[in-house]
């Protein structure tokens, strides 16, 4: 567990990571986005201004520490939190800390892909075994709907950033989508997204819709008909659907009839 000092939480069980360690780089809650449907709430402080907010000897002399005592299992440690890590001008030094003196565990690296616009950043994370950057819009108007970005941040930061990284990087990199209904899940975006998806070529694309709550309350989860629907335009695209509640219901769905729902796709 963390605790108000620390910046390492966990090991906690990931859904996609495994065992999971993880690095809060930022205090809360400073980001270069302002998503309706963050689960960590408003963000308090919207910049895309890049600092070391919190030190990266602070956070390499926590995790030494931590890893000096006997820790639990861990598969692989994780640069997030409740910010935008990639914000902390550390974090390439961080990783580097741990690919020297930890290569037993994997590195994974979540960002709301507005960073990677700058080369230097991209450069910084390519040693990182795993990327996991979001993309939830493909046009301008869903994207300051949904991201509701710092000053002069638009939506090609995040496309065109992620397509040169992308271009280069060797590692495994899962794209989150995140589906608001009525936003970003028209014909016309899906389809730029599946085209724009098919060109990065990324490990995988994993649908997700609200679990908890949001920043916005008007936020809806996305029906699981949508999620299929949307999975199933976005093939041969490698897509996969990963809510909280549509694998429940998709569980339910197995118990009840001994076949997973949208299994064949």
């Amino acid at each position: 567990m963390q605790n108000k000092h620390s910046v390492i939480f966990g090991p906690i069980q990931s859904r996609r990571l495994g065992s999971s360690l993880g690095l809060d780089l930022l205090p809360s809650k400073i980001c270069s986005l302002d998503c309706v449907y963050c689960e960590c709430g408003k963000t308090t402080t919207l910049t895309n201004e890049r600092r070391e907010y919190i030190s990266a000897d602070k956070i390499i002399d926590e995790l030494d520490v931590f890893l000096r005592n006997n820790p639990p299992h861990i598969d692989v440690i994780t640069l997030g939190g409740s910010g935008e890590p990639l914000l902390n001008s550390g974090g390439g030094k961080i990783i580097s800390h741990i690919k020297k003196n930890y290569p037993q565990f994997k590195i994974a690296v979540l960002t709301n892909s507005v960073s990677l616009v700058d080369k230097s950043i991209r450069d910084e994370i390519l040693p990182a075994d795993f990327v996991l950057p979001s993309v939830d819009a493909f046009f301008e108007e869903s994207f300051r709907k949904i991201n509701r970005p710092a000053k002069n941040v638009c939506v090609d930061f995040v496309l065109d950033g992620l397509r040169e990284f992308a271009r280069i990087y060797k590692g495994i990199m899962w794209v989150e989508y995140f589906v608001i209904s009525g936003i970003n899940d028209s014909d016309d975006e899906i389809a730029a997204l599946k085209n724009y998806f098919g060109e990065i070529k990324p490990t995988k694309i994993q649908l997700n819709s609200l679990d908890r709550h949001g920043t916005c309350d008007w936020v809806k989860p996305a029906s699981s008909e949508r999620l299929l629907e949307i999975q199933a335009a976005m093939l041969p695209n490698a897509v996969e659907i990963i809510s909280r509640n549509f694998c429940a219901q998709r569980a339910e769905g197995r118990a009840a009839t001994g076949k997973f729902i949208g299994e064949n796709l």
